[in-house]
């Protein structure tokens, strides 16, 4: 996967790098890539094919149906190109394919606007007081439409357990990782973004939250 430079995404990634609301912290980020094979990406491209493969295997000696989505040559295709992405979104992350597939969910346009609208309505109130009345969502649809067409795209979300989570660790109140794929153009967009307590943001530079801290968010109704 290479990772591919554009404005429009770095104008919105510059705004949502870091935007605090007090208590809270929203954080976002847009990375394109293309979806060619650069350095140890066909080796692990492989590796994870293998995976698939060898767990078929394994259920078809088993009554356990195997996913409809894996037996599909291009659909595993498309799930080991988001894991790639995954990667090189969390190199510090091991993604499994057969763990991973069923944290994905093929989205539609109206079900990701629905969300970005409820959760990222904050943020969208301080870009138009610092951007002259335009709207976030419209540049970000500008953005997208740009380096991958959406019109074109298949959309996935991804919505780990908690211990395929990365943003976990990191003290989110809320997280999304949305990707936007093109098969055409055999690019993808990934779009994570999240809110996050300051409080425990500062426990987790301080080495940890203390007893204390985790008893504020025992009390809190998210």
């Amino acid at each position: 996967m290479k990772f591919l430079e554009y404005t429009p995404l770095e104008r919105i990634n510059d705004f949502l790098s870091d935007i605090n609301l007090g208590e809270r912290t929203i954080k976002g980020r847009l990375e394109a890539y293309s979806c060619k094979h650069t350095g140890t990406d066909k080796k692990i491209s492989l590796s994870l094919e293998h995976e698939i493969l060898d767990y078929l295997g394994k259920s078809s000696d088993t009554e356990s149906p195997s996913p409809a989505e894996l037996l599909c040559r291009s659909s595993r295709k498309t799930l080991i190109y988001l894991i790639l992405t995954l990667n090189h979104m969390y190199p510090d992350y091991d993604f499994s394919a057969v763990k991973a597939h069923r944290f994905f969910t093929e989205e539609d346009w109206s079900s990701f606007k629905q969300i970005f609208d409820t959760y990222m309505l904050e943020a969208s109130k301080e870009w138009v007081e610092t951007n002259e009345g335009s709207f976030l969502f419209e540049n970000l649809y500008k953005a997208l439409d740009e380096v991958v067409k959406v019109a074109d795209c298949e959309i996935y979300s991804y919505n780990p357990d908690s211990v395929g989570d990365p943003f976990i660790e990191r003290g989110a109140i809320w997280s999304f990782n949305f990707f936007f794929y093109n098969r055409k153009l055999k690019r993808v967009v990934s779009f994570r973004f999240c809110c996050l307590s300051n409080l425990a943001a500062r426990g987790f530079v301080n080495g940890g939250l203390s007893d204390e801290d985790v008893g504020v968010f025992d009390d809190m109704d998210m």
